[in-house]
């Protein structure tokens, strides 16, 4: 199984003609997560950095803290099971709650409350870079000059980690959450956490986006699409600056624009 899929023939209607083609389409998978023996979840996504997304997912989900809490990680030839077992005993979440996330997320109930914590849940959002709006626009555009993926086959949502230089880790998924889980498990795995962290995604930032983007200790959120109301209340409570409908000469700031450098000071306020 490969993360684009086979080539599909369909019909194409353009200039007021049908036409037969050949297409690729990205491929939406359900991929189960074993922990210690036991199946915890089903997730559907786009099939690659399979590793990362399990332990990502685990990550985020409050349940490991480090690469050392993993004792063994492998993916199943059929790419259909992400095995892991970790060096302690671990009981299953008993709900689940299906998220805002595209292909039907999902997270633990109790997770909920990581939205909840002040500032200083992460000591990282006390700091972070200060953006001018140039470099935010440079940022947007390296995000999507990675987007390989998505040219290919559309249809997916693409997420990159910087340290304000560069993208340092990048992940493409059919849902939007799938690819923070791919990232923070990249990042476990690796052992590379840069400093500062700036969080760039194409896709909505929902207050589940929001914690993840906490959790990964993400002092700049940027999007090119819209927040939800209780992502930008989570943001403002937890130190985060959340920018939304960023382009390459545009963006909002709706928390904490002392990250960003703008030509007036005197308008910026806490909501923007």
């Amino acid at each position: 199984m490969t993360s684009v899929g086979k080539n599909i023939n369909c019909i194409k209607f353009t200039g007021g003609e049908l036409d037969p083609v050949d297409t690729d389409v990205v491929v939406e998978a359900p991929v189960t997560l074993t922990v210690n023996g036991e199946a915890w979840v089903t997730l559907m996504c786009t099939p690659d950095k399979l590793e990362a997304l399990a332990a990502g997912f685990l990550y985020n989900e409050g349940i490991i803290q480090s690469r050392q809490d993993i004792a063994d990680l492998r993916v199943c030839p059929a790419q259909d099971n992400v095995d892991i077992w970790l060096h302690f005993g671990v009981e299953k979440p008993e709900k689940w709650r299906r998220t805002t996330g595209c292909t039907g997320g999902v997270t633990r109930l109790e997770s909920e409350k990581a939205g909840a914590q002040p500032s200083k849940y992460n000591p990282a959002l006390k700091n972070g870079r200060v953006l001018t709006p140039g470099h935010i626009g440079r940022l947007v555009e390296n995000l999507y000059a990675v987007q390989e993926l998505y040219r290919k086959t559309g249809g997916v949502h693409t997420s990159a980690l910087s340290d304000g230089e560069r993208l340092v880790v990048t992940a493409e998924d059919i849902g939007r959450h799938n690819t923070l889980d791919k990232i923070a498990g990249q990042c476990l795995l690796e052992e590379i956490w840069p400093e500062p962290r700036i969080l760039l995604t194409t896709g909505r930032v929902s207050s589940e986006m929001l914690q993840k983007a906490l959790k990964i200790g993400a002092a700049i959120v940027i999007s090119r699409t819209s927040p939800t109301s209780l992502s930008v209340e989570t943001a403002q409570r937890t130190g985060i600056t959340l920018i939304g409908y960023a382009r390459r000469t545009q963006f909002t700031v709706y928390t904490h624009p002392e990250r960003v450098q703008l030509a007036n000071p005197c308008k910026q306020t806490a909501g923007c």
